[in-house]
């Protein structure tokens, strides 16, 4: 369980650190984000799930 809370405080560290360097950039993120079809987010998110599966297998097999 604690490697699951330090998980997601790094998940927390590199969003904190990308608002407070590039807060411009992250809101145009939001509004590409939100003119892409829901099919395409959908996609990525699955792929990116995917490779932070096998991330997380190579790094403890």
């Amino acid at each position: 369980m604690s490697e699951l809370m330090t998980a997601l405080g790094l998940v927390l560290v590199v969003e904190g650190v990308l608002y407070a360097l590039a807060p411009g950039g992250m809101k145009a993120v939001m509004r590409s984000a939100l003119e892409t079809p829901d099919q395409t987010l959908r996609v990525a998110g699955l792929v990116a799930a995917g490779v932070g599966v096998f991330l997380v297998w190579i790094i403890r097999g």
